[in-house]
This record gives structure tokens, sequence and C-alpha cells, in this order.
């Protein structure tokens, strides 16, 4: 496939004003006593960057999603691609026509009717007059406002507003889409018709690239996730890789937990862990549903008489899913290493941790929250639907059978074997 969208080095840099305290005419004329100078300086200004060094290639009729915390950088990405700001360094390119759903509501006025509204919104997005006339039942019958439509906005509620404005945002038909977080409007049962709908559309082949802090829609929609922190590209690749790596970043920084309990003796520590095997070229990150062996290494410092090794395995809001123990036998002082092997470890994509300790004769020695945690970036084998999304990822078979041909079968051979006393197959 062709690369549709090329970005190399891009770059923006803001100049961030420090605005300093006027006060009273008074204190004006203090500072202007003091020192003359420093009164009639301009307030100093402060530069920062939205967005480094940022390398980008999209393929035709791919789907790339863009994750990160806000602020990050990602509508600034989007800005620079859709030609609303100029980079500051580097330089992209784009092949096709391209728009933008960047802010729901573009061009909407409270004055004039929805229809009116459709018209603008559309013309304003690109769209032509002609396209928009096209469009206008399925618009209108998308947003659910046909018995409105000729009413003036200012009267809609304001859900009614965004189901219009994204009904009309939704139906661009361009080669390259560039969307920012749209799909947040409405109640529960619209944002899945808008997920259904951004759905169609990158399955009708277009090029799209999509914002969104929903990790269910990028999962769902995307092929490939660019994650961005602090204005640079974190980690690119398939989706349940990035989307659980990002997961686990996230609820790790915003939990304030305790690896290791308050009263444990320096006799023994949990150093590391790391998965053994299959080798997915990264530690702490299983992509398949093959045998798994993963590795604990503990430092011993005074000999184990009577050990005991517990691990067990949680989800991020601390759901036990397995838990085990065992006897080991006397372990002297020194490096140990633990392993533990599975035949598989069949778990949704996302992040999971590690809980392990040892203990010696009834007494603690060491208690770790397996840090960094475990990434499940294997393909999502459940139905599209989130509710009935669980912690097991089961791949299985399908296959449909006509019982009644079979059963039809079995008594045709019967028969056959009563008259000829034997049974072909």
């Amino acid at each position: 496939m062709t690369a549709v969208i090329r970005a190399e080095g891009l770059g923006k840099r803001y100049r961030r004003g420090v605005v300093e305290p006027r006060g009273m005419l008074r204190d004006s004329l203090a500072r202007f006593v003091r020192s003359p100078l420093a009164a009639l300086r301009p307030p100093a200004q402060e530069e920062f960057w939205a967005l480094r060094d940022v390398e980008l290639e999209v393929k035709e009729g791919e789907v790339l999603g863009l994750i990160g915390r806000n602020g990050a950088g990602k509508t600034t990405l989007l800005k620079i691609l859709s030609r609303i700001t100029r980079p500051s360094t580097g330089w992209a390119e784009i092949h096709g026509r391209v728009r933008s759903l960047l802010e729901v509501g573009t061009g909407f006025h409270g004055e004039l009717t929805g229809r009116e509204n459709t018209y603008l919104s559309g013309s304003i997005l690109g769209m032509s007059k002609r396209e928009i006339a096209r469009k206008f039942d399925e618009i209108v019958a998308f947003a659910e406002v046909d018995k409105f439509i000729d009413t003036p906005l200012k009267h809609y509620s304001s859900g009614m507003q965004m189901r219009l404005a994204f009904a009309v945002a939704a139906h661009l038909e361009p080669e390259v889409l560039l969307v920012d977080e749209v799909l947040a409007v409405g109640d529960a049962a619209f944002q899945k018709k808008c997920l259904g709908k951004m759905g169609d559309v990158a399955r009708g082949g277009r090029t799209i690239i999509f914002v969104s802090h929903q990790m269910n829609q990028i999962r769902r929609l995307c092929e490939r996730v660019m994650w961005i922190d602090g204005g640079r590209i974190r980690e690119v690749g398939p989706t349940a890789e990035v989307t659980g790596a990002y997961e686990a970043a996230v609820l790790s920084r915003g939990q304030n937990k305790t690896a290791r309990p308050i009263g444990v003796g320096p006799r023994a520590q949990f150093q590391s862990w790391e998965i053994v095997e299959p080798d997915s070229g990264h530690p702490h990150r299983l992509n398949s549903f093959d045998p798994v062996t993963v590795k604990f290494t503990v430092q011993v410092n005074e000999t184990v008489k009577a050990g005991h090794h517990g691990a067990a395995l949680f989800t991020m809001d601390n759901q036990l899913i397995w838990g085990w123990g065992t006897n080991v036998s006397k372990l002297a002082p020194g490096l140990h290493s633990f392993y533990l092997s599975f035949p598989t470890l069949p778990l949704r994509p996302g992040a999971y941790s590690w809980h392990v300790n040892l203990w010696d004769d009834g007494n603690m020695l060491d208690r770790w929250l397996c840090e960094p945690e475990l990434i499940i970036g294997a393909a999502d084998h459940q139905t599209a639907r989130d509710e009935w999304n669980g912690i097991l990822n089961l791949p299985c078979n399908f296959v449909t059978k006509e019982e009644n041909q079979e059963a039809a079968a079995v008594r045709i051979c019967t028969e056959a074997e009563m008259e000829n006393r034997l049974c072909e197959t």
C-alpha cells in the first residue's frame, strides 16, 4: 500500500506569556520608582514545545489511533495535518482530499433552523450544496431531529444540537479523515450509533487518524496506535499492545500503591520479573496464546529453612484472576529464580499486575507488587459489544450443521444395511 500521510521531524513551538500582577495605580508607580527599566520592560515570555520530532506514516485505507493524556500534543498534530496551523520544524504531506472533525458543531448558529445549520455547517466542513442535499434526509434521520428540523437551533436541547452536529460531520466522504474526540456526544445509545457509523467509515477503505480517550473505541476501530506523551512519540505498534501499555502507565500514575509492606525484614527481597517464553521482544509483554513461562528473581540474604512461595495475578482494578502457592526447599543465601509455567494466559488485552511473596516458617520475608505490569497484547477474540467483554479472551471455532440432513443420512445407511448387510461410508 502507498503512504497517504507522511511526516518527518514535526514540531510545534508556542510562546507562553508570563503575566505579572498589575495591582493598583500606586503599585505600578511604586514599581516604577524602584526600577524604571524593569517597569518598562515587556513581560517575559516562555517557550514550550507542544509537539517535537514526530515521524508519521499512514498507509492508504489504514485507521491509526492517537492516544495520550490531555495536553500531550494529539490535537496539535491534527491541526498541523489539517493545515490549521504551521509546524515550527519538519514537514508533512497528505495525498487526497482531507476533512477534519476537530470540533463538533463548527459553524452552527442559534438563530438559524436545523435545516439551515445543516447546510451551513456542511459547507464549512467542505461539502458541496449538492452533496448536502443528497445526504440531507440521511443526516436528519441519523440525528433523530426530523420533527424539529425547521425549528431554530436555539430551541434545541444541547443533546439535539450535538446529535445534529455529529450527523453532519459523520457524513463527509473524503479520502482522508482526521477525527478528534467527537464520539463522546449524546447519550449512551447515540454514542453506540456514532461508533457504528465511524466503523462503517473505517470499513469503507478511507484513511483515518482517530483521537480518543476511550480505549474501547480505539480497540474497535484502529489497526495501529500511536501513543504521544509530552509532545513526543512514546510508542507505536499494534492496537492491543500499545493501548495495554498506555493503560498500565495511566493506572500506575494514578495509584498510590506501596510495593512492599511496612515491617518486612531484610532477609529476602524480590528483584525483578520477566516473561521467559515466548519471546516477544519485550520482557513484560505477551502477544500470543502460546505456552508461557514467567520468572521471578529473589535475593535471599539469610537461609530460608521452611519456605513458602505465593503468586497471584490481578487486574489493574484489583480483581483477583488467579492465585497459587507452594512450599519451597531450603534456600541458601544468594540469588534465586522461581519459574511459573502456564499452557496459556488467555486474557483480554490490557494491563495486569503480578503479586508475589516469600515466607519462612509462617513469617513474611517479602511481598512485591511487580513492576512493570504485565501487558497482554494478543488479538481480541470477544464480541464487539463492550458490555459482554469478560476477562477471559478465548479463541473459539464456530461451525453450523444441519442436524436433519445428518439424521437422514444415518437413516438411509441403516436401511441399506438391513437389506444388504453392508453399510458403506
